[in-house]
């Protein structure tokens, strides 16, 4: 009487032990965390740090370090690579380009578009190929404004902001010993994007005041001075009020009694 029963409890264990090996080969995906820092030096020292030196290499655009530890109770697969920088950088469309074509005054309204800061470096394409597989993201830029920009943009190029179940997290550290990066490991918090937004504004205000004055001096004064031995006068946020402090020093210097 019990033998019509095995096959059906036959068919219940084959459909339980197909669906654990579904969810350890999802666990297996999700034990891979890759930690991303500001510059290839700093993301050596966390990788030492925290692998006690016992680590492998391999090159890429920027080189990756390998180890396994533990990550929030869980063995995982840890991967530290690093930009070198900005990962993006503001820029007028091409329309713009053209000085004798557009109004310098048109530059303040007119829309900016982010491309890549180094084409030839491959940042972008590195991040995305080695973020495939990882289910957390440790970022480990500077701690400062231009830093959490580059967190957004490291989010951007790995697609963790767009896949559910991914987690990003912060790494708030002021020096790269063994102990500050310790202790930020079990201090992670969320990235600030409202600091992030603030350098955008900031990277957008400078293009335009920069180009539009650079464009309207260098038209201006081609012509009425003999000596100027410059194609570009070029003005800058922060280089012509320093330029300005040069002069005076100079002036000063000069004009002493």
């Amino acid at each position: 009487m019990l033998l019509p029963v095995l096959p059906k409890v036959e068919k219940n264990l084959r459909h339980c032990k197909n669906s654990n090996s579904s969810s350890i080969s999802k666990l297996t995906m999700a034990t891979k965390v890759l930690m991303v820092a500001e510059k290839p030096s700093i993301a050596l020292s966390i990788a030492t740090a925290l692998s006690g030196g016992r680590m492998s290499s391999r090159r890429g655009s920027t080189e990756v370090h390998e180890f396994d530890g533990t990550f929030l109770g869980y063995r995982v697969q840890y991967k530290v690579t690093s930009v070198i920088g900005h990962v993006f950088s503001v820029d007028f469309p091409p329309k713009y380009q053209d000085w004798a074509a557009t109004d310098p005054l048109t530059l303040f309204e007119a829309p900016v578009v982010k491309s890549e800061s180094n084409p030839k470096a491959h940042i972008r394409q590195h991040l995305n190929r080695e973020a495939r597989g990882c289910g957390d993201l440790v970022l480990w830029l500077d701690c400062d404004r231009e830093g959490e920009n580059i967190c957004f943009e490291v989010i951007e190029c790995t697609g963790f902001h767009a896949n559910d179940g991914k987690r990003v997290h912060r790494a708030r550290f002021s020096s790269v010993t063994e102990k500050d990066i310790t202790h930020a490991m079990k201090n992670l918090v969320q990235p600030n994007k409202d600091e992030s937004l603030a350098v955008d504004a900031r990277q957008e205000i400078d293009l335009k005041v920069g180009v539009a004055f650079t464009r309207f001096q260098t038209t201006y004064f081609q012509g009425k001075y003999g000596n100027l031995d410059s194609r570009v006068i070029s003005y800058g946020p922060c280089q012509t009020p320093t330029l300005g402090f040069c002069v005076q020093r100079y002036l000063q210097i000069s004009t002493f009694k």
